[in-house]
């Protein structure tokens, strides 16, 4: 998300600093609030199997982290709609049009950031009031979804662009250079993009 933000913005060294020295405060505050001494408060549950469960005190601790993961994620949408919003303005992109890769990154991130909010209230809220066996019992689903719809970001926007990065084959600069090549037929991609 910070890559994307850092290339909305022009490549932004300034922003870049910035949003980099916000996650790592926000990891330092968040490991030395969640990631003390609690081994001892796990405990394990008969016939649950290997699951821990946590005391009401571990589970506030270990919160922390997807609030803070939340608060994250709200700063870099602030950051992308406020761009996003001063472009359109300055260019005069229509609002519903998606033709350029300001409006892809747009439907993308609001995309993400409703599904995250969508599952990550729900998971946060395990932990500070869900009974002893729920407690962090979605956290795996959410961590798995935001690896996911990350993922389909990007694709989504390389197989958006025209010229993607596997569209003009590396020249072989010598003999001894072994060079991997990959062509692809613009043609047909643009055909199947416009049906």
């Amino acid at each position: 998300m910070i890559i994307r933000t850092y290339a909305l913005y022009g490549s932004s060294k300034r922003l870049f600093a910035w949003l980099t020295g916000i996650m790592i405060t926000l990891s330092i505050a968040v490991s030395a609030g969640s990631f003390g001494q609690f081994s001892g408060d796990a405990v394990l549950l008969p016939g649950v199997g290997c699951d821990q469960t946590f005391t009401t005190a571990t589970a506030a601790r270990l919160g922390l982290a997807w609030v803070a993961d939340m608060v994250f994620q709200s700063l870099i949408l602030i950051l992308i709609v406020y761009r996003i919003f001063k472009t359109r303005r300055s260019l005069r992109f229509p609002l519903v049009a998606r033709r350029n890769v300001i409006d892809i990154i747009f439907h993308d991130g609001a995309m993400y950031f409703g599904a995250m909010v969508l599952v990550n209230v729900p998971n946060t809220m395990t932990y500070y009031s869900a009974s002893v066996s729920a407690r962090g019992s979605l956290s795996t689903l959410t961590s798995c979804l935001s690896v996911t719809l990350v993922s389909r970001m990007m694709l989504n926007l390389h197989k958006s662009m025209d010229a993607g990065i596997l569209s003009i084959p590396s020249q072989d600069e010598g003999p001894s250079l072994a060079v991997l090549t990959t062509r692809v037929n613009l043609q047909s991609a643009i055909s199947s993009h416009h049906d």
